[in-house]
């Protein structure tokens, strides 16, 4: 059901569409037992890989759990209170920002082409724009899993660091997040709606 907009405003977009990616979607910790398929993840990744990052970076990377093999591997390294949410979820994203970004830079950025060798030694820079711009990204993410008719349940209550020294040892991600995903068992959520903001209470038009 579309909600009642206190200032309603055309968009570009139809009601139906702002309800699925926005108004009606919920955080989300009550599954059905319908599986994530690969191609689901693939086409909400589909979306979000085009949200804008600086230099087209795109630091996010992604691990996707789903084993019950992989889950008592990540379990542990969660937040009590989101230990059962990681069991009880058909996939679990962690969701990482790669600081070794630039390495791509020549392919996804090639109008600056020595934007990799300047970036090269700049190490605290990089992992600053590894995080600040993965943490866009996994907003994109989370509109592309709504897209593709998934739900998400996002997460921090995480041992970033065990997370890591498990995951990711190789590679140098960082782990920031973990989202939930999967089909929605009704509203998701045993929980009703929490009040937003009205636009006048955080933004100023100068």
């Amino acid at each position: 059901m579309t909600e009642t907009l206190t200032h309603p405003t055309a968009l570009a977009v139809g009601d139906d569409v702002a309800d699925l990616l926005f108004r009606t979607a919920r955080t989300t910790s009550l599954w059905t037992d319908a599986e994530v398929s690969d191609d689901e993840l693939r086409a909400a990744w589909d979306l979000a890989k085009f949200g804008p990052t600086a230099m087209n970076i795109l630091p996010l990377r992604v691990l996707a759990v789903r084993s019950d093999e992989a889950k008592a591997r990540l379990v542990p390294h969660m937040a009590d209170g989101n230990k059962a949410k990681v069991e009880a979820a058909p996939v679990s994203l962690v969701l990482a920002a790669d600081p070794a970004f630039h390495e791509h830079l020549d392919t996804l950025f090639p109008v600056y082409p020595g934007m990799k060798d300047q970036l090269a030694p700049a190490v605290e820079a990089r992992e600053a724009m590894a995080r600040k711009n993965a943490l866009i990204q996994a907003g994109y993410l989370m509109v592309g899993i709504r897209a593709a008719g998934l739900a998400a349940g996002p997460m921090d209550g995480m041992d970033n660091d065990g997370v890591d020294a498990e995951f990711f040892a190789s590679s140098g991600w960082k782990s920031f997040m973990v989202i939930n995903v999967g089909h929605a068992d009704g509203e998701g959520s045993p929980y009703p709606r929490g009040p937003r903001l009205a636009f006048e209470q955080v933004a100023e038009i100068l």
